[in-house]
């Protein structure tokens, strides 16, 4: 398990909800204030806090929105595009590893067979994000 999963890990076992524990995992790198993270990831949570898209998948999209956007239409391209599409690449891995991408299909809400448990949601987002990461600064 790397450092960074082993962070929101620990990040979740404090009380941050998935979504948290993923994008705050990743604050230094980005000079992002873990508080202000904290505040924005926390509806996000608990599959955006009706059970739909998995919180850590949401905390990851966070991160590449991070790396990928150009901040502001007055600096240069629109990004947004390119973000979702990049977003989407990595939603979809995860579901193949998962089965779903869904809060509550991954918590087994209607079929009673849990799938993936919270903190192996967030490793896995958690590994997702960082090859991203790792893909982008190959280019």
């Amino acid at each position: 398990m790397s450092t960074k999963a082993e962070q929101a890990i620990a990040f979740h076992d404090q009380g941050y909800n998935c979504a948290q524990a993923v994008a705050c995992s990743f604050c230094e790198e980005f000079g992002v204030d873990r508080e202000e993270m904290f505040k924005i990831a926390e509806g996000f949570g608990f599959g955006m806090g009706i059970m739909d898209m998995c919180g850590a998948l949401s905390g990851m999209m966070m991160v590449i929105g991070l790396q990928n956007s150009v901040g502001d239409p007055e600096k240069g391209k629109m990004t947004k595009g390119d973000t979702y599409k990049k977003v989407k690449a990595y939603i979809n891995k995860f579901a193949e590893q998962n089965g779903s991408y869904l809060c509550r299909d991954l918590k087994g809400v209607e079929t009673g067979k849990v799938l993936r448990a919270c903190p192996d949601c967030i490793r896995d987002a958690v590994a997702l994000t960082e090859e991203y990461l790792a893909s982008q600064k190959e280019k």
